[in-house]
Order: structure tokens, then sequence, then C-alpha cells
């Protein structure tokens, strides 16, 4: 799926910009959100982030709100974003959506765009039908697909690889589209985002790491990966949910300002565990293929989009979102990637016998948990 990027703000086209980087304005202290998806990695991390600064929180999603240090502080509603009814009762007395509800990769396909492209639908409506405000919508930088150059511009062309990439696209037709109605639609396309409560993946780093391993690497690691930490993917999204309307209602690339490359920056966590263990590059081609059958055969728990684009670069300009938004990252991917193991460390026990498909569980090693002993 490929189309052209996306519609630019007129302000963004004449060269016109917000210089106030301070968050104030659209949304004073005492607003209440509505954060769908609120029980999840980025949802508990933007709840605890809009609590500290006075605002009230409704919750919609379909897993269990489980966080004893938020649960008596905000509102919480169980449901799935595609129930209109279920939107419409979380809206009650929200003056604005974070929408980061999604069915991630390893979902089924039919899932994933039901709940990516129908719920985002859904709630977009919901939102222009009550007089909400705005939508903040959290898309991804997975639109971009496999791209031929870099850094990626909010301009460049969308190419969705897989279900996951293609749904995102069109989740984003979905908000342009509601843009034209007259909903302020900001849409944020972050970096793969880390920090407290962020499992998935990255757990196997952690895993092998804590445990005194090496961990390889698809490629020799000389390519430049660009992460981002969840607080500055708060921040933004904050900033876009505070600041006037007409320099918002944009599309914004978010990630981490400072990145070395992926050896480099992975080597931070064994360094940090101390065992003075070292990131072990593989030739990329007979690993890829490797993974490709065992994917197949449902034994590993990494998808194409992981292993395909591990060895290659990847990172976004955020020049944007600096100049119109007033971004100011304050995690580099080192910082990012230490402050999430030493959270994975400390909290370990409360998720050693969990699994899923989720951020918030480490997902199942299966053939790579026998390769983790020759590391």
């Amino acid at each position: 799926m490929a189309v052209d990027g996306p519609r630019r703000n007129p302000a963004e086209t004449t060269g016109e910009r917000d210089t106030d980087a301070s968050p104030v304005r659209a949304a004073g202290s005492g607003t209440r959100y509505l954060i769908t998806g609120g029980a999840g990695f980025l949802g508990i991390n933007l709840v605890r982030y809009l609590l500290a600064r006075g605002h009230e929180v409704t919750s919609l999603d379909l897993a269990d709100f489980d966080y004893p240090d938020c649960a008596d502080r905000i509102r919480i509603v169980r449901g799935d974003i595609r129930d209109a009814q279920a939107v419409a009762r979380a809206l009650e007395g929200c003056r604005i959506v974070v929408h980061c509800a999604a069915a991630l990769p390893l979902y089924k396909p039919r899932d994933i765009f039901t709940t990516d492209v129908d719920g985002t639908r859904t709630v977009l409506q919901a939102a222009l039908e009550r007089g909400v405000g705005r939508v903040v919508h959290v898309s991804s930088t997975a639109v971009y697909g496999i791209p031929d150059h870099h850094p990626l511009y909010e301009e460049d062309r969308l190419h969705g690889v897989g279900p996951y990439g293609q749904a995102k696209v069109l989740a984003e037709r979905v908000c342009l589209d509601y843009r034209d109605k007259g909903l302020c639609v900001p849409i944020i396309r972050p970096k793969s985002f880390v920090g407290p409560e962020r499992l998935g993946v990255f757990a196997l780093l952690y895993d092998w790491a804590r445990d005194g391993r090496g961990f390889p690497m698809i490629g020799n690691g000389r390519n430049r990966y660009q992460l981002l930490d969840v607080e500055d993917l708060c921040q933004a999204i904050y900033l876009c949910a505070v600041r006037p309307k007409e320099s918002v209602n944009d599309t914004f690339n978010i990630g981490a300002k400072e990145f070395a490359t992926m050896r480099e920056d992975y080597q931070a966590v064994l360094d940090a565990a101390g065992f003075g263990r070292r990131i072990r590059g593989l030739p990329a081609t007979p690993v890829i293929w490797t993974l490709r059958a065992l994917e197949l055969l449902r034994l590993s728990p990494l998808y194409k989009w992981v292993y395909e684009t591990a060895s290659k670069d990847s990172f976004v300009s955020i020049e944007k979102a600096e100049r119109v938004l007033g971004f100011r990252p304050q995690f580099s991917n080192q910082d990012a990637l230490v402050r999430n193991y030493r959270w994975y460390v400390e909290n370990e026990s409360k998720f050693q016998s969990a699994d899923g498909i989720s951020h918030r569980v480490p997902w199942k090693q299966g053939a790579l948990r026998i390769a983790r002993h020759f590391f």
C-alpha cells in the first residue's frame, strides 16, 4: 500500500510558526482527557503524566486497568473502541482524546484492520458528534514501510508493509477525513518507544542481559536505529493537546534526538548489567532466512517488520516537531534503553509467569531461548 504524504497544514506551507514553547492556552489544569488504550504501556505512562499536571483522566480499554498507583484516581471504562456505545460512555465529560489503542503486529490481520481503522473511525465520529475539542492520534513510523533514504520527513511517501503498516496508513487517511469535517486531529508518528512498563520484544534483550548473556545482532550493528523514551512521547502528545489548534492540526515525527549505532546503543544495556558481555553481530542474510522459517513454524516471537529492518538505518527528522510544537526530547537512545532495563530488573517478579502479544508482557522466546545459551 502506497500513498502520498499527508496534507500539509496551511501554517506550515506559508512558513508561519508558533514560537511559544510553553504548553498552555488550549487546555488548562483540570481538563478531562480520554485515553483509549489507557491500560497499555503508553496509556499508563500518559495517565501518570497527565495526573502529575493536575488533569482528570478517563481510560477506555478492553484490558483490566491493574495499576494500583492510579486506579482510584481516574475513571475507568472497560470497553472496545469498535463499540460506539462504549466510546460514547467513555467520552462523557472529556474535552480532549488521546487515541493510543491499537492492535499490534502480532494480532490477527482482521483484528488489526477492524481495531486500527474501524476503531479509529468510531472514536473520531463520537468525538465529532459530542463537540470534543481535539483528538490526538498516535500513529507509527511503520507508515513509511522500508524506506530508501534517511532521515524520513512527514511529507515522504507512505508505504505500509504488512497488515499493521497498511492499517496505520488507512487510519491516518481516516484522520484526514475528519480534519476536513472540522475536527482538530494532530497525528503523531513515534519511533519504537521504551520505558517503564515496556516489555514485548525488548524483554528479550533485558532477559539475556540480566542473566549475563551477550546479545546477537542482525548484521554488523553499524546501522543507526532511532528509538524514543515514552516520557518524551508523552511530552509530544501533551504539546499536541495544549498548543493552539492552528499549530497542531498537522502530522509530526517523534523520536530521540541523540542516537548512535545500534551496536553502541544496545551495548549500553549489557554494560549496565555489569557482566562484561558484548553485542555480537551475525551475517544478516542467513539470520533473516532462519527467522522467516521460525516465524512460519510459530517458533519465534519476531515478526517480519522487526527482523527485516533490524540491520538497516531507521530514523526520522524531528525538526518539525521541535520548531512547531516546541518538542524537546530529554532522553537519548541509550538513556531510554538503560532506564527501561533498570525498571525491568526491579519489577521482573511481577511478570515472570506472564506472556502474550502486547507490549506490557514478555513475548515467548520460542526457539530463541535455546539460542541464548550460545551467547
